[in-house]
């Protein structure tokens, strides 16, 4: 379920009304800084209430490459251990960027999910245009090798998270269909996000905000269905914080709320209230 979360959160992305050429890839971080970490807290609709069942943070930190300093991008997801018994998970991911203009250098992941299991390593080569891989996909199986055809303007799930809250918004039109590039299970998939409009929600434990709504579009697999049920919910302010998400699955509902946020580099502009 989690890693399934993650890879969501990649629909925070380009639904501006640019033609998406290579220069328009190249964005200056204005959103965040160093030291950020933002924590969620993951309900199930379970029986007609919704259960707390696992969590997942969101860090940014610093690693030295040579005598560059680089973008690392850390995410952990899991499962509180009472319900590991109906599916457990523990996944990380991480991904290393170029802090000028986002492009993803490298990307890492660790997935265990009840009988899933994954280990991936991503190289990514724009100069060359494809991306060396190298995965094992059982947890006793061989290490496969490959090279992989890169697109223009494709990022790892973790790396597109943090290039999305960058984008100007500026020129959104509602409804608004833009395509996107995720590069995630050894390939390019190509989606959309569909933009709904602004709107003003309640925030359980953190108060009331402005927000930015969107859909985006998924691709269909072991826990969602293919198309436009999720909604997601970002700050309207200079951060740009996916602060709720909410889905159907497979079987039953999902949604993700902020539980706490730290190291923000702007004010939280776009809350109105305190929680009553």
């Amino acid at each position: 379920m989690n890693r399934q979360l993650i890879s969501f959160f990649c629909g925070l992305i380009l639904f501006t009304g640019y033609n998406l050429q290579a220069q328009d890839c190249l964005l200056k971080n204005n959103a965040f800084q160093f030291g950020e970490r933002i924590d969620y807290t993951i309900y199930y609709h379970l029986a007609g209430m919704w259960v707390g069942a696992g969590e997942v943070y969101f860090a940014v930190d610093s690693a030295k490459i040579g005598k560059r300093t680089y973008w690392h991008f850390d995410s952990y997801g899991q499962t509180y251990s009472k319900y590991d018994w109906i599916y457990k998970v523990r996944d990380h991911y991480q991904a290393y960027t170029n802090p000028d203009n986002f492009i993803p250098l490298r990307f890492k992941r660790k997935v265990n999910e009840g009988s899933t299991y994954a280990r991936e390593d991503y190289l990514f080569d724009y100069n060359s245009g494809y991306a060396l891989t190298v995965r094992q996909l059982e947890e006793d199986g061989p290490f496969l090798k490959d090279t992989v055809p890169l697109k223009q303007c494709s990022h790892d799930v973790l790396t597109m998270i943090y290039y999305a809250r960058n984008i100007d918004f500026a020129n959104v039109e509602l409804n608004e269909k833009v395509p996107i590039n995720i590069f995630i299970d050894n390939a390019s998939h190509g989606s959309y996000i569909r933009y709904l409009g602004r709107k003003q929600i309640k925030v359980k434990g953190l108060g009331t905000f402005n927000t930015i709504v969107f859909s985006p579009l998924l691709i269909e697999g072991s826990i969602f269905n293919a198309g436009e049920d999720m909604t997601v919910y970002v700050t309207d302010d200079k951060n740009r914080i996916p602060i709720l998400i909410e889905t159907p699955i497979l079987v039953g509902s999902i949604r993700a709320r902020v539980k706490s946020m730290k190291g923000l580099r702007h004010p939280l502009d776009s809350k109105v209230s305190e929680e009553e």
